[in-house]
């Protein structure tokens, strides 16, 4: 004897949900794993940050400390150089940030909503310029700074860092301004909007979650710079970025590994607030562009 149609309903869902569950608690599970693997050099920099010397220095390190202090944190904070590199640091990446998203935004509306010769050129070439390696551009950026006479300056990171994050940038932003109707722009014009009005009033609001997802990803290459900070401040320590403060406290005879891993959670701490701040623009941006 067959049940109702309206009692089957509840067993066929049950049943369903069964069947789907274990391949939703594998994928659940995956990504648990993932993300402890990601998480565990985070954890583990924190945690030698307030372990001792002696357990830091130990043959059997443990991920753990019962005896946490914050002497390798005075160290850092002791040096005297420490506030100037902060400062430096801020100075560098909010500048690049600003300046990057600035320029990367009305390249993407021109590249993007004007017809010109060498268009297509040109944005070949904004993606060649991303298979460039950095690496491969330090010499002859160094001698450019050389002549330009911009070494053991912050002008000599401000720039470079801009150079390299405008080819991703416009590239990323295009794919926003384009999803903007065009007829939204002969609209704005037919009530007597300016080019410049729609230009700031209506298109850059649109694409706002574009420009915050790619100054994430310039603003933490900045910060985490280490290479041309390295090869263009060379005798001027006052104009040294945060990086450099790892430095002091890496000696090859003698190094101050809780001194090291203090400093590196400090320089965390300004990306972490910065995502958290920008996370939920970040995420719609980075929607937009998949979507794009």
């Amino acid at each position: 004897m067959s049940l109702p149609r309206r009692d089957r309903e509840p067993r066929v869902n049950l049943v369903r949900r069964f069947v789907r569950r274990p391949g939703r608690l594998a994928a659940e599970t995956a990504a648990l794993l993932t993300a402890a693997v990601v998480a565990f050099p985070l954890y583990w920099m924190v945690l030698s940050a307030f372990k001792p010397a002696g357990e830091i220095e130990s043959a059997e390190p443990r991920p753990w400390t019962l005896a946490p202090t914050l002497d390798s944190f005075r160290r850092v904070f002791g040096q005297q150089e420490f506030g100037r590199y902060f400062l430096n640091s801020v100075v560098v990446a909010v500048a690049v940030v600003v300046a990057s998203a600035l320029i990367a935004f009305l390249a993407a509306t021109a590249v993007t909503r004007f017809r010109f010769r060498m268009r297509t050129t040109l944005l070949i070439m904004f993606l060649v310029a991303q298979m460039v390696p950095v690496e491969a551009l330090t010499i002859p950026l160094f001698f450019t700074m050389r002549d330009l006479g911009q070494l053991n300056t912050l002008w000599s990171l401000i720039l470079p860092h801009i150079a390299f994050s405008l080819p991703f940038a416009i590239w990323m932003l295009r794919g926003f301004v384009k999803a903007v109707p065009e007829a939204l722009e002969e609209a704005a014009y037919i009530d007597g909007a300016s080019r410049a009005r729609f230009l700031w009033q209506i298109l850059f609001p649109l694409v706002l979650p574009g420009l915050v997802a790619t100054s994430v990803f310039s603003f933490i290459s900045t910060w985490n710079d280490f290479l041309f900070a390295k090869s263009f401040i060379i005798s001027d320590i006052s104009q040294s970025t945060l990086p450099m403060a790892l430095l002091v406290f890496y000696k090859p005879d003698d190094p101050d590994w809780g001194g090291v891993m203090a400093a590196s959670t400090v320089m965390t701490i300004p990306v972490l607030v910065f995502f958290v701040l920008v996370q939920r623009r970040l995420v719609s941006g980075l929607g937009g562009a998949v979507k794009d």
